[in-house]
């Protein structure tokens, strides 16, 4: 039960700490591999042919490895390019959305148990799925995903969180952020999920260049319910906000998730009611990144380091807050050697589709010469995998 508590901090609701098995936040033991199964699971050669943004939802909302069995996942993805590749040549006629997802059957990376869905307009072309309609919304707007849950405590509605993006001359890559919506969609819905609910959040920061971010990069849902090692019945959700791509978390009760202002953020010391005084838990992230339990008890933070930089990068914590120990180089992403454009961005793991002991992380591929890029390398525009075996 939250308590009324003042701007300076609540200090009843600091985290309690069941005990810490490991206290190293420097050291991990491991070995990475390819994850060929699953980058090939993502070479198509019709329909969906490539997006970025890669999230991984199980229906019953455990997030814990192995957890996908026999259950469905479904998969965010945020720009998609739909068309043909026939001898390795993407045929004229293409065409990129906003977002797409995909239902996937049980754990195995096989191409018979994924479906990809996007949705059409009146006159058949393809649509986004997820399109601004809320009341902040411009015309023209459009949303790039964040991550997502299932919420049991709310009749087990699907949370998405969408950033909304519109194109300006005034930007450096000739679009910006401009707002933050909650995604729901109803138990039982199926893509394109004509009956989700959008809502504007707080949680978009844009006073400086600094501060600017938003809420949605990760959420790590600390409950029983989810599987969690050593729940607390809070869900966190993790932001990112400027040009040194600083973290910043907060957290609610799953049951207020909608009741923005029953969300509290860390601010160093406590869980503080003022969004204003957020701290900068750790840095050098990108703007999607996971949070994952270990069975030692610490926490890992895996992102792809500088946003773009060519390693996937992990920290260690004993707490979902932090502190976070210095980045350890799990990963050399091999593509920005194929073509000077190549970058490489957004690595983070996906729990339920991981075997036990072992961290499936994806990262994406793309170009700064995009448009050129994608008739060279028509494969190019799709999520890459790699094992990290814990020993």
């Amino acid at each position: 039960m939250f308590v009324n508590i003042a701007c300076t901090g609540d200090k009843s609701l600091r985290v309690n700490d069941p005990g810490v098995i490991n206290t190293n936040l420097t050291t991990l033991k491991f070995s990475t591999e390819e994850a060929t199964d699953w980058t090939n699971l993502f070479f198509r050669q019709s329909g969906w042919i490539g997006a970025d943004g890669i999230f991984a939802i199980s229906n019953n909302g455990v997030d814990t490895a192995g957890a996908a069995g026999e259950q469905e996942t479904l998969v965010l993805f945020s720009d998609t390019i739909l068309g043909d590749i026939i001898n390795d040549s993407i045929q004229p006629g293409f065409v990129m959305v906003h977002n797409s997802v995909a239902i996937m059957k049980g754990g195995e990376a096989k191409k018979e148990n994924i479906q990809f869905f996007w949705d059409k307009k009146a006159d058949g072309r393809p649509e986004s799925i997820f399109v601004p309609h809320t009341p902040n919304s411009r015309a023209g707007d459009y949303y790039w995903l964040g991550d997502g849950f299932v919420n049991p405590a709310i009749a087990d509605a699907t949370y998405i969180f969408g950033y909304r993006v519109r194109d300006t001359s005034n930007a450096s890559f000739g679009f910006a952020e401009v707002g933050n919506t909650l995604i729901k969609i109803p138990k039982g819905s199926k893509p394109p999920f004509k009956d989700q609910q959008q809502m504007d959040t707080p949680f978009f920061l844009n006073s400086t260049t600094d501060t600017y971010g938003s809420f949605g990069a990760c959420i790590f849902v600390n409950t029983k319910e989810a599987g969690a090692s050593r729940p607390d019945g809070f869900i966190y959700v993790y932001g990112v906000r400027g040009k040194a791509k600083n973290v910043m978390v907060a957290r609610v009760l799953p049951a207020q998730f909608e009741t923005f202002s029953a969300w509290r953020f860390w601010d160093g010391t406590a869980w503080n009611e003022d969004i204003n005084a957020v701290a900068n838990i750790t840095d050098r992230v990108s703007n999607e990144l996971s949070v994952t339990p270990l069975k030692d008890g610490r926490y890992a933070m895996v992102f792809q380091v500088d946003g773009i930089g060519h390693n996937v990068g992990l920290r260690l914590s004993n707490h979902p807050q932090g502190p976070f120990g210095p980045i350890i180089n799990v990963w050399e992403c091999q593509e920005p050697k194929i073509a000077k454009n190549f970058i490489v961005y957004n690595a983070k793991v996906h729990s339920n589709l991981s075997r036990p002991n072992e961290l499936l992380i994806s990262y994406n591929v793309n170009s700064f010469d995009f448009w050129n890029d994608i008739k060279k390398y028509p494969n190019l525009y799709r999520p890459r995998f790699i094992r990290v075996k814990l020993l």
